[in-house]
């Protein structure tokens, strides 16, 4: 049993890890361009700490200790693996002088933490475009977020085994591919920044959306992905998508809570309590907004905070429902211009009846099923199915409501949401 003492240490150690472990992680990979290696260091490191602290106590600069233990052992990693593999003659000069420039370059680490911020070079490496996209964010949790293997899977449901895996071949596709631990020059951000922004976004709505995890690390899930796009805003502070993303989970965040009542049911947008969301994350988003707003150019993920603004305005505002569906179905006209695709013309279709147009948004729905490849898209998506059913049920066309409910009903994915969208088809009937 664990003492007082020891569970002090690791709730110490704990915070530590998650609010420093990325950029101690990133400075020592941008040293020895070898992940493996960065991460067994800081592991050890970590081992370390839980032996040693309870003896010497918590020391005044935790993660600054961490910075130098991990240091040390990576130095020790590497020469021990120059020496075996070139006694085992395995290894070439050059690889030899890269491994003794990378113990180098870890020597000449200050001391005591002080280190370089090498996160926006690490996560520009985790979402490189040769990686899958599952990879891109498996990594970027792993490394950036400090997450454990183990836990990375439970998000993503999918064995340890599997996701390590995952983990491995992308770091081998990193170094065989010779991905260069670099930031690319500004020019040639357009086609760099949107994967990385776009991991941030798969982060935040695995722990927002998913069923099946653990609620408490969906939570988590959440959390890293707002504290990744702050660490982004703070690296590329003029960059306008970076500040719209930061503001977009903050203000989708913000109404997590009051997404299910207490018995776990679905509670609708416009059934919320707001009194239920976080003032700190909407007043948060709401200020990455205008920030947003002040750098000129408007893109997508900054239009999609500017919808979730608007919901937020007209609840905390108490706007009439068709002024607030009105304005939500402008936002997204304007994104469909910027991001055509068949998800964003759904929710507009949405936006359109809610405003008091059913038959308008049905118009925009026909669009798609007209379109062959947006129709095979749409079959299995279950959002679209509930979106038609809705329409339908305001348009007064009971009996086709309820077919387009038993098709959401069927590819819906948790049984709250089953419930929620039979209630919805009693109703239709009733």
């Amino acid at each position: 049993m664990p003492s007082a003492g020891s569970e002090e240490i690791g709730g110490v150690l704990e915070r530590v890890l998650r609010d420093e472990s990325g950029r101690v992680l990133a400075a020592l990979i941008a040293a020895v361009r070898d992940f493996d290696v960065a991460e067994d260091a800081l592991q050890d490191a970590v081992s370390r700490a839980l032996e040693r602290w309870p003896r010497e106590g918590v020391p005044a600069n935790p993660a600054a200790w961490l910075t130098v233990a991990a240091r040390r052992r990576a130095i020790d990693l590497l020469r021990h693996a120059s020496v075996q593999r070139a006694t085992e003659g395995q290894v070439r000069g050059e690889e030899l002088r890269r491994l003794e420039e990378s113990a180098a370059a870890l020597e000449a680490m200050s001391e005591w933490g002080e280190i370089p911020d090498e996160r926006l070079r690490l996560v520009f490496t985790c979402c490189h475009p040769a990686l899958g996209r599952e990879a891109q964010v498996a990594l970027t949790l792993r490394t950036l977020g400090g997450l454990e293997t183990a836990a990375v899977a439970r998000a993503f449901l999918v064995s340890e085994t599997t996701m390590a895996k995952r983990l491995v071949r992308a770091k081998r596709k990193i170094r065989d591919a010779a991905i260069p631990y670099v930031v690319p020059e500004r020019e040639d951000w357009g086609e760099r920044l949107g994967p990385v922004l776009a991991v941030v976004y798969l982060i935040f709505n695995q722990g927002y959306s998913a069923s099946g995890a653990d609620p408490n690390e969906r939570a988590a899930l959440c959390n890293e992905a707002i504290r990744l796009a702050r660490v982004l805003a703070l690296l590329l502070p003029g960059e306008p998508e970076v500040l719209g993303l930061l503001a977009l989970l903050c203000l989708h965040d913000a109404r997590r809570e009051a997404r299910r009542d207490a018995a776990g049911e679905m509670v609708a947008l416009e059934d919320q309590d707001p009194a239920r969301w976080d003032a700190a994350r909407i007043a948060e988003g709401r200020e990455a907004l205008l920030r947003a707003a002040g750098l000129g150019s408007r893109g997508a993920y900054q239009i999609q905070a500017a919808i979730s603004a608007a919901h937020v305005a007209a609840s905390l505002d108490g706007s009439a429902a068709a002024e607030r569906w009105a304005r939500v179905a402008a936002l997204y006209a304007e994104l469909e211009a910027a991001l055509p695709t068949p998800v964003v013309r759904v929710n507009r279709a949405v936006a359109v009846g809610r405003a008091g147009a059913p038959d308008e948004g049905l118009a925009l729905l026909a669009t798609l099923e007209g379109d062959r490849s947006a129709r095979a898209r749409l079959e299995a998506y279950q959002p679209y199915h509930a979106a038609r059913a809705d329409l339908l049920r305001s348009a007064g066309r009971s009996s086709e409501a309820a077919a387009a409910y038993d098709r959401a009903i069927e590819l819906a994915e948790g049984e709250a949401e089953r419930r929620f969208l039979s209630r919805r088809r009693e109703a239709t009937l009733e």
